[in-house]
């Protein structure tokens, strides 16, 4: 099921809570993209690109796009004052050396484990495997951003993924336009529940099995 750009962008703006000062971020394609344009004012963090490009900022503005400086899904973007650019491989360096604090990506099924499946659908043919594998193995936190549920109605958040695996247990954090759910050892913690949907509908379409605390956040 598709979502507007209201719903893409109260997600977006939910995962910039996420960042702290200092931090190297990488964001994948897709709603992910937004989040450079909800960080807070007082926030400072480095924006890292496959592409090559450190301290990467929000969309460009209609109009003021340099046809030379996209993010790694190839849209226009801005820069930071300072930024730089390496070629591909020494930015995919620093994601295999560690470097990345926050990887926020989309996904197509994450698992109630942590399970990532976002870089192909069998029989369907797709751009590409991209940094996704890299950045879910080796960043120090990632954040999925994705519909709560597929074009049929099916939870994307399940028990186990359908889809081949991305990655394995690496999933920290989930937001979609329902809920926000953490991993941890103990299971899925259904932490935060978007309104106006309900606790009660966030379980009706979770296949995942959800802890449900004493306290939910109900975000308006």
């Amino acid at each position: 099921m598709g979502m507007g750009k209201e719903t893409r962008d109260r997600i977006a703006k939910r995962a910039a809570q996420e960042l702290k000062n200092g931090m190297a971020v990488n964001l994948g394609i897709g709603i992910p993209t937004k989040v450079a344009d909800y960080v807070p004012e007082d926030i400072h963090v480095v924006f890292h690109a496959e592409n090559g490009i450190l301290s990467a900022g929000g969309a460009s503005l209609p109009g003021e796009e340099d046809a030379f400086l996209c993010n790694a899904g190839g849209y226009p973007i801005t820069i930071h004052p300072g930024a730089s650019y390496c070629d591909s491989a020494i930015a995919f360096a620093m994601i295999r050396r560690g470097c990345i604090d926050i990887t926020i990506l989309g996904a197509l099924e994450v698992s109630e484990r942590g399970d990532l499946a976002n870089w192909i659908v069998p029989g369907k043919r797709v751009a590409g495997i991209g940094g996704a594998m890299e950045l879910a193995q080796k960043a120090k936190k990632v954040i999925v951003l994705m519909n709560h549920v597929n074009r049929n109605g099916e939870s994307k958040v399940k028990k186990q993924c359908d889809l081949p695996l991305t990655a394995v247990a690496c999933v920290k954090l989930i937001i979609t336009e329902m809920a926000v759910m953490e991993v941890s050892e103990q299971g899925l913690i259904l932490k935060e529940v978007m309104l106006p949907y309900t606790v009660e509908e966030v379980v009706r379409h979770t296949e995942a099995a959800l802890l449900i605390p004493e306290t939910v956040l109900y975000i308006p």
